[in-house]
């Protein structure tokens, strides 16, 4: 599946499961357990919110350019973390 491989690629560096990446780390500090902090079990992420992250960054998340994950790509992405 394309969207698990864009993750794969650009996403799971910091946002796979595991408090020893950054990104997952940052989330539970943040939520504090009220959402899971792995993006692959969240169930409340739409598919505008991850296009917006994505392409804008936040905090310390750098933005990505078209030319790192093309809008295709970035769709599938989104299909991807948001299937259940």
């Amino acid at each position: 599946m394309r969207g698990e491989q864009v993750f794969d690629r650009w996403c799971a560096p910091c946002h796979a499961p595991g408090l020893e990446y950054p990104g997952t780390s940052a989330l539970q500090a943040k939520y504090r357990g009220a959402v899971p902090a792995a993006l692959e079990d969240r169930t409340d992420l739409t598919p505008a919110v991850i296009r917006y992250f994505v392409r804008n960054g936040v905090s310390i998340m750098p933005r990505s350019r078209r030319t790192e994950i093309s809008d295709t790509d970035l769709d599938a992405l989104a299909l991807f973390l948001t299937q259940e």
